[in-house]
């Protein structure tokens, strides 16, 4: 005689894991519709979701990196350093001002994959190492933060400010590439390679995938991304503002974990840090609604998420492993 079990414990913990940010955001935004009338104005949705924009591009290089098992604490240094760059080399025009803080990201974050995995050295380490590095160039380009070069191209400017279809152009760029990160996760060898690199770089190596270029692509993924947002960042402003990006990259690797992306690697989604990102915003948004509640109880908050997040990530693994 067999027993059935109606719903594996390990499928509903699968579903927590993956959806848990979306279900919170879904209850946030409820509650704040109905007890804050200025929360529910369109404008208020426009403002929330500009703000995103760039977080969303930095966590969306982040997912990619947390999956194969890594981890990037340089990205803060370089969306200010992207920022930087993108406003001095504006004066030469908009393709300039978008050139240059990509390539030299993307050069940094190239070689913090080829450290990594060639030498084997710890993500952690090699990261942190960058993170100095990159803002160390940041403050010797701006000279020691004393000059703040401003946005001379009107159209790299109208990149950030400009709207469409009542709809910030940053919110549209985060969107595609959004959508083009969970194709590529998804739906490619590329993205099935990084699952598998995180579930086990070991198996993977048998498997024949390429561990050590994917890993150098994704650190080059994430390079790419914190310099564009930079990038975005400073055209808004209309300057390189030198004094941002300090903790970016805590608040990146939040949003990926409360999205369900396990720290240890081989499991994640996109959809999850949208959710994540999304939700530290509101939150965010929520601070200045009450008004008289200081905004670094978004650190807070964020903090808290974070710790029930990866405590409810560890039952949940242990739960589906026995």
């Amino acid at each position: 005689m067999t027993m059935s079990i109606p719903v594996p414990a390990f499928r509903n913990g699968g579903f927590v894991q993956r959806q848990g940010a979306l279900a919170v955001l879904v209850t946030v935004v409820a509650i704040s519709l109905a007890a804050f009338p200025g929360f529910r104005s369109a404008d208020n949705a426009g403002t929330i979701l500009v703000a995103a924009a760039p977080p969303m591009l930095i966590a969306l290089g982040m997912t990619f990196v947390i999956i194969t098992g890594g981890i990037d604490l340089s990205v803060g240094s370089l969306y200010v350093l992207g920022g930087v760059v993108a406003a001095w080399a504006s004066q030469w025009g908009v393709v300039a001002a978008l050139a240059a803080p990509l390539l030299l990201c993307g050069a940094i974050g190239v070689l913090n994959g080829i450290l990594i995995s060639r030498t084997g050295m710890a993500p952690f380490i090699v990261t942190l190492a960058a993170l100095l590095g990159a803002r160390g160039l940041m403050r010797s380009i701006s000279d020691e933060g004393s000059t703040t070069y401003l946005v001379r191209s009107d159209v790299f400017h109208e990149l950030g400010t400009g709207s469409l279809l009542g709809v910030g152009l940053p919110v549209w760029l985060a969107a595609v590439l959004v959508g083009a990160g969970i194709l590529v996760l998804n739906r490619t060898r590329f993205g099935h390679a990084v699952h598998a690199i995180g579930g086990s770089e070991d198996a993977a190596a048998l498997m024949g995938l390429p561990v050590r270029r994917i890993k150098v692509w994704v650190y080059l993924l994430s390079g790419l991304l914190a310099g564009l947002a930079g990038a975005i960042n400073a055209a808004k402003l209309g300057s390189g503002v030198t004094v941002l990006g300090s903790g970016m990259e805590l608040d990146a690797i939040a949003a990926v974990v409360i999205g369900g992306t396990l720290l240890t690697g081989g499991s994640g989604s996109i959809a999850g840090t949208v959710a994540g990102v999304l939700l530290l915003g509101v939150i965010q948004n929520l601070i200045n609604q009450v008004g008289n509640v200081n905004s670094n109880w978004q650190q807070v908050i964020s903090g808290g998420f974070l710790a029930a997040v990866v405590v409810a990530q560890t039952t949940l693994v242990r739960a589906r492993r026995s």
